[in-house]
């Protein structure tokens, strides 16, 4: 019996991940139970095995998502100087790699105007994650008193999750590009004029 739990455990686990990838490639509406099950391996007939609707298995598969994007904020800033942080994550989500990998990629950009429109149940779910998402990131901004850091966080979220969305409408050419480089541009140029300052001569005028 230990073994068969630990089994079930296993193959839910596996479902979950196959299922994060596709609703963030497909939307929580452009691929269906069978074919969920079918991407981990299994039969149609056994999802009610794991998951009490389809809506629990989308939510599932969200949350693994976004935890996933807070690991890998984590893994990618945790070894800088906190200075450098705030600048990684912006710089790493709003790449032309994570443009072309919805799949393996944010959440956010994939699934939340569709999220919008679930049950309350799947919103709360979302609402909680992404609270913990801006908490990461204002966590990276050294700066700034709490309040200001997670004011400052969950604006840049803002255009990061809108940024990327374009930029995928805008195709991976010239277009799809600019829109990556405006958004970097927006969030990042507000400590340039500081460093700009810093380099001229003592006795020149501002």
């Amino acid at each position: 019996m230990r073994y068969a739990k630990e089994h079930k455990q296993e193959t839910h686990a596996r479902i979950v991940k196959k299922a994060s990838v596709k609703l963030r490639e497909h939307g929580a509406h452009g691929i269906g139970v069978a074919d969920l099950m079918k991407e981990a391996g299994l039969t149609h007939g056994g999802f009610y095995a794991h998951f009490a609707s389809r809506e629990a298995l989308v939510v599932e598969a969200f949350v693994y998502a976004m935890d996933r994007s807070i690991a890998a904020w984590r893994k990618k800033t945790e070894t800088m100087p906190p200075a450098e942080r705030f600048a990684a994550v912006v710089e790493g989500y709003l790449s032309a790699a994570h443009r072309d990998d919805p799949g393996r990629g944010c959440a956010l950009p994939a699934l939340a105007a569709e999220i919008g429109r679930e049950s309350l149940k799947t919103r709360r779910a979302f609402a909680a994650k992404f609270e913990e998402m801006v908490e990461m990131l204002a966590e990276q901004i050294s700066d700034a008193s709490a309040e200001a850091a997670r004011e400052q966080a969950t604006a840049a979220l803002a255009t990061m999750v809108g940024t990327l969305i374009l930029a995928r409408v805008g195709g991976s050419g010239k277009l799809s590009d600019d829109i990556l480089a405006a958004g970097r541009n927006a969030l990042l140029t507000k400590a340039a004029p500081v460093k700009a300052r810093a380099k001229r001569p003592a006795t020149q005028n501002p």
